[in-house]
């Protein structure tokens, strides 16, 4: 793996964040404070701190979507994206967008679902049948 990415962003209610990150999402709850938590996100540091969340809008078009903008995200081997979508399909996630395949028979075909964390930042979790299509480029 590259190394490791660390992100770090406001969250509007800690306990509910812990429930989410290491209920629905499956991370590992790491160092914490009153004000903090860290988690294993994959491999990769979030770092989540009280306070008023990012500000965004679906401004970012991609194929035939509007995608909330800024985002943040992970990009999973195709069979533990699809064990997560079932996982958040099942606990009845308000997607914004539903898991599903972009991009279709091109390079860098893609599978990708939108949905917010308990605090309403977005997250974009991709699926992909082959690393290397991560940075294809188009035909």
């Amino acid at each position: 793996m590259p190394h490791p990415f660390h992100f770090a962003f406001h969250v509007s209610d800690l306990e509910e964040a812990r429930e989410f990150y290491s209920g629905a999402l499956g991370a590992t709850e790491g160092r914490s404070t009153d004000t903090w938590v860290d988690f294993d996100f994959f491999g990769h540091q979030l770092s989540l701190h009280l306070g008023e969340p990012f500000a965004y809008a679906a401004t970012g078009k991609v194929g035939a979507h509007d995608v909330p903008m800024p985002h943040f995200g992970i990009v999973l081997p195709l069979d533990e994206w699809t064990a997560l979508a079932g996982r958040l399909e099942e606990l009845q996630t308000d997607f914004i967008i539903a898991p599903s395949v972009r991009f279709k028979g091109e390079p860098g075909e893609q599978w990708t679902m939108f949905f917010r964390d308990p605090s309403g930042n977005p997250i974009e979790v991709k699926g992909l049948a082959e690393e290397q299509g991560l940075f294809a480029k188009s035909a």
